[in-house]
């Protein structure tokens, strides 16, 4: 067993032209752990969790998961892809298909399995995420809470080693949240790896074991959930607490 972590970053910078958005940021992301990526709009969360997976390129700086080399030129993004899950903001579910052929289709073209083996794991998971009256469904006739508990169900079908989450209650009304949120409780709560953009602080509190906070392409505070909420170790991260906490 290695203990290189599942996820590691050292030094990353990116830039869109002329404008950085990733400044030197570093991070690493052991097995099992949840962390929870926060900060104010533009500060380049979102992005940073992108590069995890391959989504983004990055000019420099390094990104290793399990060992592989992100960046590096022969990586294979589709199947480090499948290792690493990605939850979006918006489902992504495709329309003309059913609940259970969306969770199905990756699994046979990324890990080919058969349709029938991939249509009875996108049965178990849609039981795992309490979906499992909607198999038959279509994506428009769930709820936004609903179908981002497909898209949950979906990112668990290729067995990945860890999750990316970016905003993924963001788009949803309040009471669709607490569901979404109750199913990334109860993953966490499985062992699995997280590494979650998100703005829901109860739950970053609750869940996460590290809080990084992130202004202006940098990652100001990585520390423990606890320390982060009592003692923010500065005025930045303090005044993003008293702002969000006070809503």
């Amino acid at each position: 067993m290695t203990d290189e972590p599942t996820i590691a970053i050292r030094d990353l910078h990116k830039s869109y032209g002329a404008t950085p958005v990733l400044r030197g940021c570093s991070l690493s992301v052991k097995r099992g752990e949840v962390v929870v990526v926060c900060g104010p709009s533009g500060s380049g969360k979102s992005t940073l969790i992108k590069c995890i997976n391959g989504l983004e390129g990055y000019q420099s700086g390094s990104i290793r998961v399990e060992g592989i080399e992100v960046g590096a030129k022969g990586t294979n993004l589709p199947k480090l892809r499948a290792r690493v899950g990605m939850v979006f903001q918006h489902f992504e579910l495709y329309p003309h298909m059913s609940v259970v052929d969306n969770i199905a289709l990756a699994q046979v073209h990324v890990l080919k399995r058969g349709r029938t083996a991939a249509r009875e794991r996108a049965r178990e998971l849609l039981t795992r995420v309490g979906l499992q009256d909607k198999a038959d469904a279509m994506p428009a006739d769930l709820s936004g809470g609903q179908q981002q508990r497909v898209a949950i169900a979906r990112a668990l079908a290729l067995d990945p080693q860890a999750i990316l989450f970016d905003e993924p209650t963001s788009a949803l009304d309040p009471e669709m949240i607490h569901e979404v949120l109750q199913v990334m409780t109860e993953l966490a709560a499985s062992g699995m790896t997280m590494v979650v953009v998100t703005h829901e602080m109860g739950f970053a509190r609750r869940v996460a074991d590290r809080i990084v906070f992130m202004d202006a392409g940098e990652i100001v505070e990585d520390a423990s959930s606890d320390a982060f909420f009592t003692t923010p170790r500065t005025q930045r991260a303090a005044e993003f607490l008293s702002k969000i906490l006070a809503h």
